[in-house]
């Protein structure tokens, strides 16, 4: 074990704040995708057909992409305890909301307000750590905050399946309890926030004074003098040519998983399993995840290399959903396929958001990684909405899976084009 000031004080902020920080994501997390389990009753109920429900899914990722970036500097001006506490309580207020509306139109407007509350949250703790933790460190970092994704889905799962069964209890229906119960968490942990998170390591009271005068000297000089950009500035980050193509790349990463994520219960559902048994066997493939993630961080990391991993991975993901879409009549096979295809997606989101700080600092840096998700995150929409369109087009998932399979195919192959510009003209491409 690394008994050095640097090991002990960054193993010491790890502990603070990473878990916690997965906490959060991870009830976020359920917040965004419960949806899915909930359409297993609610669109009877509700009368929403696949076409309709699919766009009411994704048209969460609308309103996120339009209120991303002001979130983010919004965040970056007043500080990540107040505002991240603002996002989880709004997001949670919202989320219980579900549980009372009567029909498509109100799911619509619910799922566009739950994107404006959430929007800003990803993308501000990834610019958090950046304010805690030196380049070295972050791939590791930012893999226990991302691997959240695969836990809410893991745990959701199972939990889900158990809240729909509350059916008739005090007269309210299975998927009304589930999203009462699941969004409670979210406002409690927003006030949490307010009294555990340090917007700064000048200001950890927690770390001695030793470690956090290192922490702010190793911090300062990574990051150098103070920079201050004007809107202008910020404005052509936003559209510069760097920036986008990362977007590009993020957008078949979140086509793809969205386009599993929310449709994978229906998936299982159409087996003939009880709901029970599909929220345990929807579990499965994040429990491969979890794994894969995580060991594929820490290659990048000690590697030093992102563009490769994330080309890999997303290459994985690419040939797990065209095999799930081929043998798609069989359980077994197509749950591990989609396994498969979940653990390439997910493993390469912690080298994705390593890449964007390699040229974007101080504001331009705030708004730079808002754009890329907020950019990315379209594929949210998209994703769940071309797959119930192909659902009802074409009578079985096959034909969306594919058109899921192809968006990761284009990222991996964008990176790879990224890697090669670097190589070739990166000091041209810095944006500082």
């Amino acid at each position: 074990m690394d008994g050095s000031l640097e090991g002990v004080t960054m193993r010491r902020v790890a502990w603070r704040l990473v878990p916690f920080l997965c906490i959060l994501y991870v009830v976020a997390f359920v917040d965004r995708i419960n949806v899915g389990f909930a359409a297993l009753t609610m669109s009877r109920d509700l009368g929403l057909t696949p076409t309709m429900f699919g766009f009411g899914a994704g048209i969460f990722f609308l309103s996120y992409f339009l209120f991303e970036v002001p979130s983010n500097l919004l965040l970056d001006r007043f500080g990540a305890r107040r505002w991240i506490a603002r996002v989880m309580i709004t997001w949670g207020l919202i989320s219980m909301g579900f549980a009372f509306i009567t029909g498509p139109g109100q799911f619509y407007v619910l799922r566009f307000l739950l994107g404006v509350a959430e929007a800003g949250f990803f993308p501000g703790v990834i610019l958090y750590l950046t304010y805690w933790f030196p380049k070295r460190w972050r791939g590791r970092v930012t893999a226990g905050f991302v691997v959240a994704i695969p836990i809410a889905s893991a745990v959701a799962a199972p939990v889900s399946g158990y809240l729909l069964a509350m059916d008739g209890i005090l007269g309210f229906r299975g998927w009304q309890w589930m999203f009462i119960l699941e969004a409670a968490p979210a406002v409690i942990l927003g006030f949490v926030c307010l009294a555990y998170l340090t917007d700064r390591p000048e200001g950890a009271a927690w770390l001695t004074p030793e470690q956090r005068d290192w922490l702010v000297a190793e911090m300062r000089a990574e990051r150098g003098a103070p920079q201050h950009h004007s809107l202008r500035e910020v404005g052509a980050t936003l559209v510069s040519w760097p920036v986008l193509r990362l977007a590009l790349v993020y957008f078949g990463l979140t086509t793809g998983l969205y386009g599993i994520e929310l449709w994978l219960p229906q998936i299982v559902k159409g087996f003939g399993h009880s709901n029970i048994e599909v929220g345990f066997i929807s579990a499965l493939p994040y429990l491969l995840a979890i794994a894969t993630m995580g060991a594929w961080a820490r290659h990048s990391d000690r590697t030093g290399e992102r563009f490769g991993h994330v080309a890999a991975a997303c290459a994985v993901g690419c040939a797990g959903l065209v095999v799930a879409g081929l043998v798609h009549e069989f359980v077994v096979p197509t749950v591990i396929f989609l396994a498969i295809a979940i653990a390439g997606v997910m493993a390469a989101r912690p080298p994705f958001w390593q890449l964007p700080t390699e040229f974007l600092s101080g504001t331009k840096a705030a708004a730079g990684i808002a754009a890329i998700n907020s950019i990315g995150n379209l594929g949210g929409f998209v994703g769940p909405a071309l797959i119930g369109w192909a659902r009802e087009a074409s009578g079985s998932f096959t034909l969306g899976l594919m058109i899921s399979a192809a968006t990761l195919a284009l990222s991996a192959a964008f990176t790879l084009s990224l890697r090669r510009t670097s190589r070739s003209a990166l000091p041209a491409l810095v944006v500082r």
